[in-house]
């Protein structure tokens, strides 16, 4: 079981990853398409910058050894965006197509979470 644990978690990440530098470095060199998306939702240019840069580090904190608790908030950052970007796109009233992506990548988000292994949690110690 461990092993395909594992599995999962380096598939789930390693979608994850791609997905988030794909889109970082888009919105970072504002390609055509997300400038577009942008102004079809109503944010400003500059947010590009801020969400691709914070994808960008993002994945480097996630596939970095060591370091949990900014993998936590790595993780938490990445389930933020996608799902403001669902509910961006659902407040447009735009159709299932558009949807498609923040869907997946949360999922690739949530699973990757989930199942990464125990040198990749934070320990919290309660009494």
């Amino acid at each position: 079981m461990e092993k395909r644990n594992l599995i999962i978690y380096w598939l789930s990440t390693a979608l994850m990853c791609f997905g988030m530098l794909g889109s970082g470095f888009a919105q970072i060199f504002q390609a055509e398409d997300m400038v577009a998306l942008m102004e079809h939702v109503g944010y400003p240019m500059y947010f590009l910058y801020i969400i691709g840069i914070w994808k960008v580090l993002g994945v480097i904190a996630v596939l970095l050894p060591k370091y949990p608790l900014l993998k936590e908030w790595a993780y938490a950052g990445f389930f933020f965006v996608m799902t403001g970007a669902f509910f961006s796109h659902l407040a447009m009233g735009d159709g299932f197509k558009e949807l498609v992506g923040p869907i997946f990548q949360t999922t690739f988000i949530i699973t990757s979470w989930y199942f990464r292994p125990q040198n990749r949690k934070l320990n919290i110690i309660t009494s």
